[in-house]
């Protein structure tokens, strides 16, 4: 996910995103842990994109508290 992408969307949409990605991630460790990963890659990218969805989510906060 591009941060382009990230920043087009709104404040709820993040927190849609957010979830979901944090739900994905979830589904990644328990299939790394039963050995049923095709694609252990997929789990720090998708690390990094939750990054990405809470570091654009604090900068529009402290952007609305100025």
């Amino acid at each position: 996910m591009k941060v382009e992408e990230i920043r087009k969307k709104s404040g709820e949409e993040l927190q849609k995103e957010l979830l979901a990605l944090k739900e994905e991630l979830f589904k990644l460790r328990f299939q790394h842990a039963t050995n049923q990963l095709e694609n252990p890659l997929r789990l720090s990218a998708v690390r990094r994109d939750i990054a990405r969805v809470k570091t654009i989510m604090r900068e529009q906060e402290l952007k609305a508290n100025k």
